[in-house]
């Protein structure tokens, strides 16, 4: 199979017009999937357990005539474990201790200032429930059943439900395993639209949860989109991205496997490399060619390079920072060896992997930092997952009598500036 990414030099006069070209995707929603989502949610809205039922049976893989089936029991969380080896079970504990480790430091608590006897500040709590979307249609996916989990837990959710369109435990197991190993209160088999819609507005079965994180096909993200402000979510994920500066130090075997990493995904999924060196280019293409036959996954990789990598020729550090910055790629791997000075250029990326022992696929596992990360050039506005997105804040306001004095002559003329009389005279009754 040839490659045939897409290589351009940032000297050229056509730049930036094949650059922007290529990054963007077009986005414009299928108004037929859309409107089949708005469908999806109307109904479960109106007929809770018993449009769920269907749209299990139509679109989940697996037959159900009780509602009560799609919890996972206990007695089915146990053959999983009888189907998983003892090896998976040692490498999800660990993860799961690195991923709480570094979720613990992002901790917000309550505070407050006084002054004069009044008092202000914060009052931080979790949210009180949360669902957590797990893909499981063509794979099964326990990283991000930690992802999205261990921070929910850590900022001390009282209740976590997963649902994931799981048609056997068999092809699932260690899925529903790190679920039980995270203390996932719920699991629920079922997936798509409908799921985000019982989550959102809950059934009899399914209960209503206040935010919803977690991936999925069009068909999630779309419903995702529709019941924001119903409820939270944590984003609009676009395909997955992975951007790596090299240079001539750095093993183009290396290289290419970690585009490859990316460009597996799906064949939307986007790998881009980036040197100032027309010779890295050259080698890293042709380690991609090399290995690209062995892998299982080869079909989709094709796809992948040949419609949407870029392989990046730059003039030097300041030129690589500045394309970046645009990018604002989800994942970002600054292999070359002059790493910490590009770092210090660098604002807008999900996460930022310094040196070649840093591949992306640490942070998709074990790392510590969440894996969830902000896609589609969103980095510029936005953050990874984290605990703070588990945590509200309430603003406090205690203001003494000798302050509000004070506070009622700074407001009452700007109330009367806006024209809004009854908020000059509240504060005028303060100031007596």
């Amino acid at each position: 199979m040839k490659l045939k990414p897409l290589i351009i030099d940032s000297s050229k006069s056509n730049f930036e017009k094949d650059f922007l070209k290529r990054i963007r995707i077009n986005d414009a929603t299928n108004s037929k999937i859309q409107s089949q989502v708005n469908k999806i949610i109307s109904a479960v809205k109106k007929k809770g357990d018993f449009s769920l039922i269907g749209y299990i049976n139509k679109f989940d893989g697996y037959k159900i005539t009780n509602i009560k089936n799609i919890v996972v029991t206990k007695n089915q969380i146990k053959k999983a474990y009888s189907l998983v080896t003892k090896e998976q079970i040692i490498s999800l504990k660990k993860s799961i201790k690195r991923i709480r480790d570094f979720a613990k430091k992002q901790l917000s608590k309550s505070w407050s200032i006084s002054k004069n006897k009044s008092v202000l500040g914060e009052k931080v709590t979790p949210i009180e429930s949360t669902g957590i979307y797990v893909p499981a249609g063509k794979a099964s996916y326990p990283s991000t059943v930690l992802m999205n989990s261990i921070p929910a837990s850590v900022a001390g959710v009282k209740k976590i439900i997963m649902t994931a369109p799981i048609s056997n435990i068999e092809d699932h197991a260690l899925a529903i395993v790190a679920a039980d190993l995270c203390k996932v209160d719920t699991i629920m088999r079922m997936g798509g639209a409908h799921a985000i819609a019982a989550l959102a507005y809950g059934t009899k079965t399914v209960p209503k949860v206040d935010k919803i994180v977690g991936p999925g096909n069009i068909f999630v993200t779309l419903a995702k989109k529709n019941v924001f402000g119903d409820v939270g979510i944590d984003n609009i994920a676009g395909p997955s991205e992975i951007v790596i500066i090299a240079d001539k130090s750095n093993n183009p075997d290396w290289v290419a496997m970690d585009l490859f990493s990316q460009a597996e995904h799906d064949e939307l999924a986007q790998p881009i490399l980036i040197s100032s060196s027309n010779a890295v280019i050259k080698n890293v293409l042709s380690s991609a060619e090399k290995l690209l036959p062995s892998l299982l996954r080869k079909n989709i990789i094709t796809k992948s390079f040949n419609n949407r990598s870029l392989f990046i020729k730059t003039k030097n550090n300041k030129d690589i920072a500045d394309i970046v910055n645009i990018i604002a790629p989800e994942h970002l791997e600054i292999m070359c060896k002059d790493n910490k000075n590009l770092l210090k250029l660098i604002n807008n990326a999900g996460a930022i992997f310094l040196g070649e022992y840093s591949p992306e696929v640490f942070g998709d596992y074990c790392a510590g930092p969440n894996h969830v990360l902000p896609t589609s050039g969103s980095a510029k506005f936005s953050s990874p997952l984290g605990v703070y997105d588990f945590q509200k804040r309430s603003s406090i306001i205690q203001i003494s009598k000798k302050n509000a004095k004070e506070l009622s002559r700074i407001s009452i003329p700007i109330g009367l500036s806006e024209g809004l009389q009854a908020h000059a005279l509240s504060a005028k009754y303060r100031e007596k």
